[in-house]
């Protein structure tokens, strides 16, 4: 339900802004001047750590989204495709950011993933940053294994930031794509 109103929004935006009428020209420069600059150095070492941290944490949470994929789309109420594409999109753009391989075709599907769980969480009214865990009275939130992380859109958020970092900015010279593709 609540992806046809994603997509239904997205169209409209598109629409609005006439956006949509210079897609395939705004598209191929995108791609064309982004990660043609692969930074060595200080700036190169910052982008691998960035890479390769984002790359571990969403293969720590893609692979046990995949592996209880039916009990991870009843809990969210969606079709179990879309699901496994964002268990697969973690999982593989994991990977890959890790590499630093296909890095901006690797960032942009778990953005994706990344933005729609944004959408869910703030359709469900949670709020942007919850209140800290520590000053939370003991019988009003417990997480799964005892007190934990109160639920938010704040993480879904800083992850679609650091997936836009690494996109726009590139891997880094330390990485298979400046191997491959770097002059």
């Amino acid at each position: 339900m609540i992806y046809k109103f994603v997509i239904g929004f997205a169209l409209s935006f598109l629409l609005a802004t006439n956006i949509s009428s210079n897609l395939p020209e705004l598209g191929l420069n995108l791609f064309s001047s982004l990660n043609t600059v692969f930074p060595a150095g200080l700036q190169g070492a910052l982008l691998l750590l960035l890479r390769v941290s984002v790359g571990i944490l969403f293969l720590l949470h893609g692979y046990p989204k995949i592996t209880h994929l039916q009990q991870w789309a009843d809990s969210l109420k969606m079709p179990i495709f879309l699901c496994f594409l964002s268990a697969a999109s973690m999982l593989g753009g994991g990977v890959c950011l890790i590499l630093g391989f296909l890095t901006l075709l690797a960032s942009l599907p778990i953005l994706v993933s990344m933005v729609f769980a944004m959408v869910l969480e703030i359709a469900q009214g949670l709020p942007f940053v919850a209140r800290d865990p520590y000053l939370i009275p003991e019988e009003q939130y417990q997480g799964p294994l005892g007190k934990g992380e109160p639920p938010s859109w704040e993480k879904a958020f800083m992850y679609c930031v650091m997936l836009i970092a690494i996109a726009v900015l590139g891997p880094g010279a330390y990485s298979l794509d400046a191997l491959i593709f770097g002059r």
